[in-house]
């Protein structure tokens, strides 16, 4: 057994969870508050299936977005401490980047969801889908809910971009331009 190995991917694999269930919970407090469904638990447990749909939507939409800086920062980490051993700055720096980038993609993620159901609103101006949704009327959260994952879906590789900017990362020979004389 490789023990660092293993070690590093239990670590991944708990940071992943970690953000997966801060995750969700953010996610559907972002929902909650878009819709301005404040009684959004008990809404679901009467049936509201429209509503289950946009919590659906937004949470895959968030995932997507979160997913390339939980990977972001494990890559930049893995480039920057390779073949090194483990010490205890590098954790506290690695935990800094990574809370970081995924509190910046969750913003970011927010921001989509809520652009996203802006533009669908104007496109859409003789229906209220977010009052259909809160009466239980499943087609427009059906079709607000693939406009937000698409948005989402589209707005991820920008992000991923974006933070990789952000990322301490080496700078390797080919990245060095020779300044003209």
């Amino acid at each position: 057994m490789h023990t660092p190995l293993f070690l590093t991917g239990l670590a991944k694999l708990t940071f992943g969870v970690l953000v997966g269930a801060f995750g969700i919970f953010f996610g559907l407090r972002v929902v909650t508050l878009l819709l301005r469904q404040p009684e959004g638990d008990r809404a679901l447990a009467e049936g509201n299936a429209a509503l289950g749909v946009m919590q659906a939507s937004c949470l895959v939409s968030l995932g997507l977005l979160v997913q390339p800086a939980v990977q972001a920062s494990f890559d930049a980490m893995d480039l920057l401490y390779r073949g090194q051993s483990l010490a205890p700055s590098m954790l506290l720096r690695f935990l800094t980047y990574a809370v970081l980038h995924v509190g910046s993609a969750l913003v970011v993620g927010a921001a989509v969801i809520a652009l996203g159901i802006r533009i669908f609103a104007r496109l859409t101006r003789n229906v209220d889908e977010l009052d259909e949704i809160r009466k239980g009327n499943v087609a427009p959260a059906l079709a607000l809910g693939a406009v937000v994952v698409v948005m989402a879906l589209l707005a991820a590789p920008g992000l991923r971009t974006i933070l990789d900017g952000l990322l301490p990362l080496p700078e390797l020979p080919r990245d060095v331009v020779p300044m003209p004389s």
